[in-house]
């Protein structure tokens, strides 16, 4: 493949910085048939140093390409930048959601595929009707005419067209989609011309079908065949039936596919959501009221033992919250513990224990074919018309997880966990049954093998051995490439605050050093700071300290050494301008918009919430970002499972693989991500600031998180006492003649 073969789908006049290089790096990848990963620095244009080899490969081997993300924003500019290549080399692009947020009639995905099905059969039917019509019409004409012969056949024709027409009386109480049957009865040649005239968003199609009366996502469908690009979400490639249905719509084998992963940092814990199975205690009440009101002989070993499971799930968690807990419990999923080092865990346990039967297996395969019949009877009630909507089978939902737990439950990888919340209406508590997926390769490795390449590109993907260990990579071709823009145009500090480890974090002389620190970042920054915590609750507790929320004298804070006082709070409403505060209930766009429109704000968030990554804060946006402490996960039961999995699955390749995968190395990678919320661009300028002596070059033993970070990124790490740190922004910002009018006072 020569440069300029692939450079005709480069859409701008010339490429970034080792731009070009990464595209013939790709290029020569793919060619030799091998899979990609890829980490570029924010702004060094990962999406088409991939995409514009891809699609040279794709057409030149009559293939599709796929990029798919799991954030929004990307979403949005995968679009940009396939418009823009349409400019310069004609591509057919689709850009691909689910049905649910695509439906006019609001059904769920069961209700749509009957009345789909339905809708084509009636269809059908009419279309029939009309051709057997016409066609006794001609018979009719060339028997008066003297043809023996033609009367004979009409008498056939009118014989099958009296049974057509008796199917479609029976249709004409049916459930059907009318916007699917005008997608049927209508001619769309118009769509598909309007379709490719460039490339339309989810939301264009919605409207233009809509205000025609027609199915929208099944036109998207039946566009999709042999297009050059798709578009779409993690979910459609990582979900195997998804995917399975989905590359049919595109009508390529797995072989003719190209995937392009974006921000694929977080393919991992997508994996790990999509093979993850629940089953819910109202699930099982459902079902056993179903088959109480079936007489099939099924019914009873069915009910016997899904009735079983569910006591068993009962009275593992009222066990497990023990006197007192049930009355704490809230309206989100809480888990309890019931795994167990040395046997099966406490449910299964329990369930062995109550169940009494002729068979656990005999039985759940009774209900599973029980459950089977009961769908096919619910489904034809649907499409008869019998019901205004879709019944799901409850007991092949039971009976089919019953039978995965009792079978997959002990598998590497699989952990058993349970789970309660509170009904917000009802006020009950109740359960839920879960198989955790700790290892994703499990789920992933089948996709990589099957396609015929794929590239994972993300801003923190080193190191790049642990990634493809992960998920199940075996032929990589690795590219890594810092940021190109002038190291001049920023600073990255690690700031030698105490090490906030969650035992510390109540301290009132740590909070005391720390808000200092932040006091300085916000004032001797020219323009918005972003503040990055381990979690919402700590977002909130500095920001209270911060705009005088928090009473003098009280809480932790008193009098200790570097609290905050009455002065501090006067000099924060006057100095430190707009103090937003995020949380898990706030509309972050919302926020995100009026911390852009300011010039004088700092935004407290998580830096597990979504503003941490796939949001650009060019330019102006934000000057000064703060990453506070290291924010490991909540090191809860799951945690320690996947630790103990990853333990076992690669305890050859590293001394500590529990760790450093599952906890230290996302870690850094989600704080490596928040970093580069700010310097975008080659103009941008800006300071990054680690506050924890961890990442300092202190010795902090096994705690140490500084050598985690790549080569480069390690190198340009100054460390600095908190009280200077004003010093050295000082400094930064006025030589890039930064502030507006006279610089703050230190």
């Amino acid at each position: 493949m020569s440069e300029s073969s692939f450079l005709r789908f480069f859409p701008y006049e010339e490429p970034y910085p080792n731009q070009r290089e990464a595209m013939d790096r790709v290029a020569n990848a793919l060619a030799r048939g091998q899979d990609v990963l890829f980490e570029g620095a924010p702004g060094t244009g990962k999406t088409l140093s991939a995409l514009v080899p891809a699609l040279e490969h794709a057409r030149e081997h009559d293939r599709t390409v796929v990029i798919t993300t799991n954030v929004h924003q990307q979403m949005r500019q995968f679009v940009e930048d396939a418009r823009a290549i349409t400019r310069t080399e004609p591509i057919r692009a689709v850009v691909f959601r689910g049905k649910a947020s695509m439906c006019h009639i609001d059904v769920d995905y069961q209700e749509c595929q009957t009345l789909r099905d339905t809708t084509r059969e009636v269809a059908g039917t009419e279309r029939d009707v009309r051709e057997l019509e016409a066609r006794q019409r001609e018979l009719l004409a060339a028997s008066r005419e003297g043809d023996a012969s033609a009367a004979e056949a009409r008498e056939a024709v009118m014989d099958e067209l009296d049974e057509l027409e008796s199917s479609l009386a029976e249709y004409e109480t049916a459930n059907v989609c009318a916007h699917y049957r005008n997608n049927l009865t209508r001619d769309t040649d118009e769509f598909f011309g309007w379709l490719f005239e460039d490339v339309r968003t989810p939301d264009d199609v919605y409207a233009y079908a809509d205000e025609r009366e027609l199915c929208g996502y099944e036109l998207l469908k039946e566009g999709m065949e042999g297009v050059d690009l798709v578009v779409c979400n993690y979910h459609h490639l990582l979900d195997p039936t998804i995917r399975e249905q989905f590359f049919r719509w595109i009508d390529r084998d797995p072989s003719e596919i190209i995937t392009v992963f974006d921000e694929a940092h977080n393919v991992e814990d997508a994996a790990r959501d999509h093979a993850t199975r629940t089953l819910t205690e109202r699930t099982l009440d459902a079902a056993i009221e179903e088959l109480t009101d079936s007489d099939d002989s099924r019914a009873e070993p069915a009910e016997n033992v899904i009735r079983a499971f569910r006591d068993a799930l009962v009275e593992t968690y009222d066990d497990a919250l023990g006197f007192g807990a049930r009355e704490a419990v809230g309206e989100n999923w809480e888990d309890v513990a019931i795994a167990n080092e040395d046997r099966r865990d406490d449910l299964t346990l329990s369930f062995l224990r109550g169940y009494e039967g002729a068979g656990i297996d005999v039985e759940t395969e009774l209900a599973i074919q029980l459950g089977r019949a009961l769908d096919e009877e619910y489904e034809r009630r649907y499409r008869d018309g019998e019901t205004t909507s879709r019944t799901e089978c409850r007991t092949l939902q039971a009976a089919r997880f019953i039978s995965t737990w009792m079978s997959e439950g002990t598998a590497l990888g699989q952990y058993p966990v349970v789970s309660v919340r509170r009904d917000g209406g009802t006020d009950e508590v109740y359960g839920r049954a879960e198989l955790y997926t700790c290892i994703p390769r499990e789920v992933t490795s089948a996709l990589f093998e099957e396609v015929a390449a794929s590239v994972l590109m993300s801003a923190t993907l080193r190191p790049f051995d642990v990634t493809a260990e992960v998920l199940g990579l075996e032929n990589v071709a690795t590219l890594a490439y810092g940021m190109s823009y002038p190291a001049a145009n920023r600073r990255t500090f690690a700031v030698d605050t105490p090490p906030l480890f969650a035992s510390a974090r109540n301290d009132p002389e740590t909070q005391g050093t720390v808000a200092t620190l932040l006091r300085d970042a916000i004032r001797f920054t020219p323009g918005n700071t972003l503040v990055f915590f381990p979690s919402y609750a700590e977002a909130e507790r500095y920001h209270e300290r911060l705009t005088g929320m928090d009473p003098p004298g009280t809480s932790s804070a008193g009098s200790a050494a570097g609290a905050t006082t009455d002065a501090d709070h006067t000099l924060a409403a006057a100095e430190l301008g707009r103090l937003l505060l995020d949380g898990s209930g706030e509309d972050e766009e919302r926020l995100r918009r009026e911390f852009v429109e300011r010039d004088d704000a700092a935004l407290f968030t998580s830096l597990w919430g979504t503003l941490a990554e796939g949001v650009s804060f060019d330019g102006d946006d934000a000057r000064t970002v703060v990453v506070v402490g290291v924010p490991y996960p909540h090191l809860s039961d799951r945690m320690e499972a996947v630790q103990d999995a990853y333990d076992r699955a690669f305890a050859e390749r590293d001394r500590d693989p529990g760790w450093s995968y599952a906890v230290e190395i996302p870690t850094i990678r989600k704080t490596r991500q928040a970093l580069g919320r700010v310097i975008r661009g080659p103009e941008d300028f800006g300071v990054r600031i680690l506050a924890d002596r961890r990442y300092t070059t202190a010795d902090m033993g096994k705690y140490s998180v500084r050598g985690a970070f790549p080569p480069e990124e390690r190198d340009e790490l100054i460390d600095v006492d908190p009280d200077k740190l004003k010093f050295a922004m000082l400094n930064f910002y006025g030589d890039h003649d930064a502030y507006d009018g006279p610089p703050p006072t230190p």
